[in-house]
């Protein structure tokens, strides 16, 4: 089994269903840059060490990058799962944990790299839409890709309802990509996502919107 660490900045609804998926390893803690994250009182309530490392007390990024690194360390976290975590980090921290650095991202990357995904699904007019669930390299969201799922813009959509039908299936892919990872089913070897069987499910890994 291998330790993991959740890192959050806010409610972490996927660290939720991170947590809820039962995966085949122990979560030595849910860290957060925010003192006030929602999630930090669920994770405590489910039993799991909380820690918050708070970007504001550092005057430089690489500092809070290297306590954060020290913290996950110390609690001998050996993958460290991103769940709605608002920083970025820099490239010391990157590969210092290269391999075994996991964010989920609300797009099909890599369209829509950054933050609003779904306004700018919206405003380029695409007729899909969905999550990635990718490693993590030094240039932001544009890490080898795991799992994706997919869902249709509808004639009707706005921002909040597009991102709640794609929060569900990040609900879905995220404990999914977790588990492989966990049971060494699913590595990154120079640079490329490799699978145990050769591909992963496409059932479990694709969502194709209907007609």
């Amino acid at each position: 089994m291998s330790d993991y660490a959740i890192l959050i900045s806010g409610r972490g609804s996927n660290m939720q269903a991170l947590v809820s998926a039962a995966l085949p390893g122990r979560c030595v803690g849910v860290l957060s840059n925010r003192p006030e994250a929602a999630g930090l009182c669920w994770a405590a309530a489910q039993g799991i060490p909380v820690a918050v490392i708070d970007h504001k007390q550092f005057s430089e990024r690489a500092a809070f990058d290297q306590a954060l690194a020290e913290e996950l360390e110390r609690r001998g976290a050996q993958w460290v799962f991103l769940a709605g975590f608002m920083r970025v980090l820099g490239e010391a921290f990157v590969a210092r944990f290269s391999g075994r650095l996991i964010n989920i991202h609300p797009s099909l990357l890599p369209a829509f790299p950054g933050l609003h995904t779904h306004a700018a699904a919206l405003a380029a007019g695409v007729r899909i839409h969905g999550c990635t669930v990718h490693f993590v390299t030094a240039a932001v969201d544009a890490g080898p890709i795991i799992v994706q799922a997919a869902v249709p813009v509808l004639p009707d959509d706005d921002a909040e309802r597009l991102a709640a039908r794609v929060l569900a299936q990040e609900h879905r892919i995220y404990p999914y990509a977790a588990r492989a990872l966990l049971e060494g089913r699913c590595r990154l070897v120079d640079g490329r996502v490799v699978w145990q069987d050769g591909q992963c499910s496409a059932q479990a890994a694709l969502r194709v919107p209907g007609p």
